[in-house]
């Protein structure tokens, strides 16, 4: 017999009132279901424990009067009426759950002495209600008709944010003609104020009648709250093959605003809602029944990089068969024989992209610099070595990734633009594909088909890890903690076994120094090794169409993707005390080789060895710990480390005709206008002898 005690007045039905009375009766059932759902939502409050004597709500708005956030799951046990409630009609629900929050808060507060020195109630503010839930976020493509005013969940990356406006709560309005005033409450969202058309003002004997639409609004009266526009877009990840990515307006308002950064990647609760576009354009100028959507919302998360693709939480079988896997002897040559098993050889590239994916360990000094555990790698070369495969299969595999080909990007396209919106003219940044795969991986193809200041763009990002923007008014840092896979072919499109490190690598030496791992892919011409070759892409292409109906691929393919996720939230290396020993003296040694080098040849390696390939060695050492499920990195994964730093960078620096005959610049040069033609080309006769008398 709940319901006996709320207020409400009860009367028999009498049967020559029938129509009067059940309007009375809906009126006062809804009333009273409003007050029951007002007391539970209070109720709940109060009482929810966690635990024994624990009351995890009750403190919080204690803790933080402003704001409270709310589990759908707690409330989902503490009665099951509730989140549907919440679900089905949140805009009307949602404003009462805020009342109750308000009045438990006012009851939890101590009173206090007034300015005249009397006991009064304390002043509260509204508290504001986030929602959060457990639930998996659903696709922006499939949100439709049915979902208007109803709660939904999307993830997505924020492209944009606005300034921040203030929109009314409530309008004053004052009447002209009789000066009468009254508050009129606004919608939420991006909804506006219905203003009455006439003043219920009754005129005395001799007194002129108020006119149609009298109200005037007194804009210093009214009541406001801060509100900021967002543009959601889809995961690059979860956008079909060639299609464009959706995007999604949303709403945030009052503790919400200025919380987010382009780039950012969010899932959010909200109340998917419709508005009159200002700018609607002409062919629905007249389409009084046509609305956009836009989502209000009501809670709001940030996706960790680890977490931003998939479920964040991993079941316990998975963590058991990951560290099973992890405690094997031969982990690093299994991982390596799942990256691009479709292309045959290149095992240390296969290697080196293997680190790139898990990363080394991101460090946070006490003053305030930060050193970045991405890898960068480098594939130079032949033509057809496969180095655009490396980059699509990376694509698919890391957690979070772009592709974009060096010709199609601009120095904008990578970074950050600056943007006018159409309709209130006000600038507004959008994230690059450098923003948007902060967190995971950019391949970048053609790279030495970019135009020199577009690659000066990157330079930032590569190594601090931020994008900076000074334009149009707006200053600001993005975060764009990603790894770059690039590939690029030397300036003649093929490698020049006669032609000097410099003049094959064509690339500044700023932007060298950035990759941790240079590979010089070159097309040998080997017999035995091209038969094997012809049989291995023979085969592949033979049992590609048996392999479309097996299953087993896509599965294996999303278990590596989960196991690099695992590695990458959970295990952040550090380098052993003999580890440091051994790097130290052997990084000593390659930079007295390097100088060695330098004195005979008279020139400076075209890949200069710094500090940076120092960190590059260190990052690879925690990469390949980090593969092991080890937090500890040991002298055998900085011996396997170097290696993979001598067989790529080292032999970088070390390759072209100084290196393989000991000859003076003077004599090089010599040689160079022998061989080649007035014409500035080579001459292959001339080749061809030069060559057989070597």
């Amino acid at each position: 017999m709940s319901g006996w005690d709320e207020g409400a007045v009860y009367y028999s039905n009498q049967a020559q009132f029938t129509e009067a009375s059940s309007e009375a009766e809906a009126v006062a059932s809804a009333h009273s279901s409003r007050h029951s759902v007002l007391l539970k939502f209070k109720e709940f409050i109060r009482n929810f424990e966690k635990e024994k004597n624990v009351f995890p709500y009750r403190e919080c708005l204690v803790n933080n009067p402003k704001f409270l956030t709310v589990h759908l799951e707690d409330l989902l046990s503490f009665d099951s009426d509730l989140p549907s409630l919440l679900r089905s009609s949140p805009s009307d629900y949602l404003p009462l759950f805020e009342t109750a929050a308000g009045e438990v808060l006012a009851g939890l507060k101590m009173k206090v002495a007034g300015d005249s020195g009397e006991i009064v109630e304390p002043q509260t503010g509204e508290v504001q209600i986030l929602l959060t839930s457990k639930e998996d976020p659903v696709s922006m493509r499939s949100l439709g008709a049915q979902f208007i005013s109803k709660l939904v969940k999307i993830s997505g990356i924020t492209i944009a944010a606005s300034r921040i406006k203030a929109k009314a709560t409530y309008v004053q309005l004052i009447c002209k003609n009789c000066r009468s005033s009254r508050a009129i409450p606004c919608r939420p969202g991006l909804g506006g104020a219905i203003v009455p058309r006439s003043c219920d003002h009754i005129p005395q004997p001799g007194e002129e009648p108020c006119p149609i639409d009298p109200w005037l609004v007194v804009p210093d009266r009214s009541k406001y709250v801060d509100q900021q526009t967002l543009k959601l877009q889809e995961n690059p990840e979860d956008v079909p093959t060639g299609e464009l990515p959706r995007n999604m307006l949303l709403s945030v308002d009052r503790h919400l605003v200025q919380t987010i950064v382009p780039g950012t990647r969010l899932t959010i609760m909200g109340i998917y809602s419709i508005f009159q576009a200002a700018n609607s354009s002409t062919n629905h100028k007249g389409a009084v029944a046509v609305r956009q959507p836009y989502i209000r919302i009501v809670g709001m998360e940030e996706t960790n990089e680890a977490s931003s693709r998939g479920p964040a939480t991993f079941t316990q079988e998975e963590v058991e068969e990951f560290k099973k896997f992890a405690s094997n002897q031969d982990t690093y040559k299994v991982i390596c024989s799942k990256i691009a098993p479709s292309i045959f050889g290149h095992d240390d590239v296969k290697k080196a992209v293997a680190c790139l994916l898990f990363g080394g360990s991101r460090k946070n000094l006490p003053d305030g610099v930060k050193l970045r555990g991405d890898i960068n790698v480098l594939l130079l070369g032949d033509p057809s070595t496969a180095k655009s495969q490396f980059l699509k299969f990376v694509e698919k595999t890391a957690p979070i990734a772009v592709y974009t080909s060096g010709k199609g990007s601009s120095a904008a396209g990578l970074t950050a633009s600056v943007i006018r919106d159409s309709s209130s003219r006000e600038f507004y940044l959008e994230g690059g594909a450098m923003v948007l795969a902060d967190g995971g991986v950019v391949c970048i193809d053609e790279f030495d088909k970019m135009r020199p200041e577009d690659r000066v763009a990157i330079h930032e990002a590569m190594e601090q890890q931020t994008i900076s923007i000074a334009k149009a008014g707006i200053t600001t840092v993005l975060n764009s903690r990603a790894s770059v896979l690039a590939a690029a072919n030397p300036p003649s499109g093929r490698y020049d076994d006669l032609k000097t490190a410099q003049d094959n690598i064509d690339l500044q030496t700023t932007i060298l120094s950035r990759f941790d791992l240079i590979f010089i892919v070159k097309d040998m011409r080997m017999y035995d090794q091209d038969k094997i070759i012809a049989s291995h892409v023979i085969k592949v292409h033979a049992s590609a169409q048996t392999a479309s109906s097996d299953t087993r691929a896509p599965k294996e393919e999303n278990w590596l993707k989960r196991y690099i996720q695992y590695c990458r939230t959970e295990c952040h290396p550090r380098l052993s005390e003999p580890a440091c020993a051994k790097l130290q003296s052997d990084y000593v040694d390659i930079r007295r080789g390097m100088r060695q080098q330098a004195n005979e040849t008279g020139e400076a390696a075209a890949i200069p060895i710094t500090v940076r390939q120092l960190e590059a060695i260190i990052r690879l050492s925690e990469a390949l710990a980090k593969m092991k499920l080890s937090h500890v990195a040991t002298e055998g994964d900085v011996a396997e480390a170097l290696r993979l730093f001598k067989v790529s960078t080292m032999d970088a620096a070390r390759s072209g005709i100084n290196q393989h005959i000991h000859i003076s610049p003077d004599i090089a040069n010599d040689i160079k206008n022998l061989i080649y033609t007035a014409s500035g080309k080579p001459d292959k006769e001339k080749i061809g002898n030069w060559k057989s008398h070597i």
